[in-house]
Order: structure tokens, then sequence, then C-alpha cells
């Protein structure tokens, strides 16, 4: 149950959907060629065996494909052919091929993955760039989500809704499909620091999937937490999100203005070498300002002159009360009240139990920490405790909608819900 009057979860939840799925590349393993430089590889053989189908032959098989995948993805036929594109390497030692050819090989090297198969978990919200047509006293929003597949591998997918003018939320339908953006610069390194990537502008929010790109981030792009930054006139969304190899994590940043292109970058520095990072909406006394928990178990304040590195910093929450004895760490940015910064975080109890805290900061002084719930906002109750890691719940990010914070959060692992806050009451329990 909620363990406070002033919070109230919404009868709304948002799970995985194994049908909607997007195509990635498929690369065959290849044979050793030390024996004999001349073998030709995997990829070689079933080009030649495409080849050797005739005209009439391939063009049925071409039309069979399509038939079992054409409403499943966009302009098809369109990937088929960008897929052969960027095997030329492997084409160069072919005649040249006819346009059925070319994208029945597309075909064969390509897969389609699920992307949300196993969890749709850890969101963060932002109001949508986009108010038009919005209701009078309404928001609408964007909602970004972990998305877990298939070898675990986490991606960044998108939801829109609209938070009514009581604080009611609703979540627009996903779209049917799903796709990939365009890598920006086509000729690009595996470990560049910078990638751009960009979407179709006709394509719906929920139809954005930002799959691992680089090395860097190869089995996973998690817990993005999202937040509208403010510096003059000019509105950016940064998001926070941790990069994982399979072998090492590092921390990263996504910019955008649109949610149409990103670019995603590296943070450098000795802050920005664990889980948890999290960006103010605007700056403090002229300096970008970050949380961050760089030592696992306590939550830091950080200023640098430069968006991209972080170092040092100063441990301003450190476990206080039985429910975060293991460790602290936030749950999104923080957000801008009159009363201060608010700062909502995760800890760590017994049994490895997740909880949602609060604390609230000095607004020009967020070192300063002025108030703070000495039991937990919100923890599992009996029906969230079960799922892919029980126990837990957990958000990257909530927003403020008139007197209320509206903030989705994780289930197990495996789900997202909402729940709002009375703000004036969550003050009067802090003490702020």
């Amino acid at each position: 149950m909620s363990q406070h009057p002033f919070l109230n979860r919404q009868a709304l939840s948002l799970r995985p959907d194994p049908s909607r799925v997007i195509v990635r590349s498929f690369k065959p393993a290849t044979e050793p060629r030390d024996l004999n430089p001349t073998d030709k590889t995997r990829a070689n053989h079933i080009v030649d065996r495409v080849l050797s189908l005739d005209a009439d032959a391939a063009a049925s098989q071409l039309a069979d494909v399509l038939e079992n995948f054409q409403g499943r993805h966009r302009n098809l036929l369109r990937v088929f052919e960008t897929r052969a594109e960027e095997m030329e390497g492997a084409l160069a030692e072919h005649a040249a091929f006819t346009q059925v050819q070319r994208q029945l090989i597309g075909a064969y090297f390509l897969n389609e993955y699920s992307f949300e198969a196993s969890a749709l978990f850890n969101p963060s919200i932002v109001a949508h760039p986009d108010q038009s047509d919005t209701p009078k006293g309404s928001l609408r929003f964007v909602l970004s989500l972990r998305a877990v597949g298939e070898g675990h591998v986490s991606s960044l997918t998108f939801r829109s809704g609209v938070i009514a003018a009581d604080g009611t939320v609703s979540v627009d339908s996903a779209a049917r499909l799903a796709s990939s953006p365009k890598i920006v610069d086509p000729v690009y390194d595996l470990e560049k620091d910078d990638i751009e990537v960009a979407f179709q502008a006709d394509e719906d929010i929920s139809e954005r999937v930002i799959f691992p790109v680089t090395a860097s981030q190869s089995n996973g792009i998690e817990d993005a937490r999202f937040v509208e930054f403010r510096e003059g006139s000019r509105r950016t969304y940064y998001a926070t999100y941790t990069a994982y190899s399979g072998r090492a994590i590092r921390s990263e940043l996504i910019e955008t203005s649109d949610f149409v292109s990103f670019r995603l970058s590296v943070l450098n520095g000795s802050a920005a070498r664990n889980k948890g990072m999290a960006l103010f909406p605007r700056k403090i006394g002229g300096k970008y300002a970050m949380i961050a928990r760089q030592d696992n178990e306590n939550v830091y304040l950080i200023y640098s002159d430069d968006l991209y590195t972080w170092d040092g910093g100063q441990a301003i929450l450190k476990p206080q009360f039985p429910w975060e004895f293991v460790q602290i760490g936030n749950c999104g940015s923080p957000i801008e009240l009159d009363e201060g910064w608010l700062l909502l975080t995760h800890g760590v109890g017994p049994v490895r139990k997740y909880s949602i805290g609060a604390a609230l900061l000095d607004k020009n002084d967020p070192s300063k920490v002025i108030g703070r719930l000495r039991e937990p906002l919100l923890r599992p109750d009996p029906s969230e405790r079960e799922g892919y890691v029980p126990n837990v719940v957990y958000t990257c990010g909530a927003m403020r909608h008139n007197d209320k914070i509206i903030f989705p959060y994780a289930v197990s692992d495996t789900f997202s819900n909402f729940a709002t806050i009375e703000i004036a009451a969550l003050m009067k329990a802090m003490g702020g």
C-alpha cells in the first residue's frame, strides 16, 4: 500500500509487448581463412546461393519474404536495399546484381529483434516539445523507457501521453510498427565519442527505438534520465544513461531538441565512471550541476564548466534510515519547486529491497539538505514484488504539473506504473 496519504498510484501500467519488433543486421559467423586465403566467407556462400536462383525463383522467394514480413516493418524493400549497400565488401567479388537479387540478399542478412520482449521499465518523463492542441490545463509529455529483449540487451524507447488538469495520466497507444534510427554519418567509428542518429519525422514517437550503436553500448543503453534543460530561451532535452559493453560500463549523454534526431556522447572525468548521474534542469551559479553516485553508496553533487567532463564532487546524502542502509542513489534529475530542489532517491534495504524516497535541497546551494523523508515515499506493495528482479520499485525521472508531482516508476524490472504526489503535503512531510 502507499506509504503516505498524499501519494496516489494510478490504475495504469505499461507492460512489455513481444510483438513489437525491429530489424537488425545479421552477421553469420565467419570461418577461419588462415589455411587458404582464397576461401570465401560464409557471407559469400550465401550470396552465391542466392545468385544460383533463376530470375523467376528469385522473384518468387522475394515475394514470399514480403508476404511474411511486409506488415511488420515500414519500407521493407528499402530496408533490404540498405542492408545490401552495407555489404558492398562481400558483394564486390560477384558479378552485377539485379534489383531483386540485391533486395533478396539484403533480406538474408537481417533478423527481427523483439526489443521489449522481456521488460519495459525504468521510465523518465518530460514535457513534450509540441503542446499544440493540448486541452487547457493539461500537459502533453514524452515518456522514455528501458526496453529489454533477447540476450538482456537494453534499448531506449518512447511513449507520449497527456496529464489532465486534475493530474490524471493517460498514455497514447503504442504504434504497431517500430524502427531504429539512421546513423547520420554512415562512415563512423564504433569507438567514436559522438554519434548522431535520426528517425523519420513522420514516424510516431512510439515507433522510435534507439538501439545500441557503438561498442561501448553493445549490451545496452540503460536507465536514461531525461530532463528539459533551459538556458535563456533555448530548450534542450538531455538524458544521462549507462552504456554497457558486456564487460564495462560508462556514463554517456543524449541530446535532442525534437526527439527525432539525437546526439550520443561519452561523459568524461572521475565522477562519470559509475551509474546514476542526473543533470539539473538549469545552470546553478553559472555552472552545470549533476547528481551522481561515484562510490556506489552515497549521493554526490558535482559542478562543471563543461557539460561533458565531471570530476570530484561532494557527498550530500548518505544512508541514514534502515530502508537505505545498503546504498542510496538518485531517481532522476532534481525538480525545481518554490521551496527548493526536490530530489527523488532510491534506497536499498534488507533482502535487497529497493524503495523510493525524497529529499529537498536548497535552491541556491543544493549541497544543503533542508528536508528528507524518514520513511519511503514508495515501496513495493504485495502486487509489485514479483518480476524479473523481485522487490524493486524505481524511477528515472518525474516532473511537476500544477500542484502535483507526476512520476512513472518501474516494478521489479518488468513493467511500469504511474503515481502522483501532492506537493504541499510532501513539503509538509519533509519539513520544507
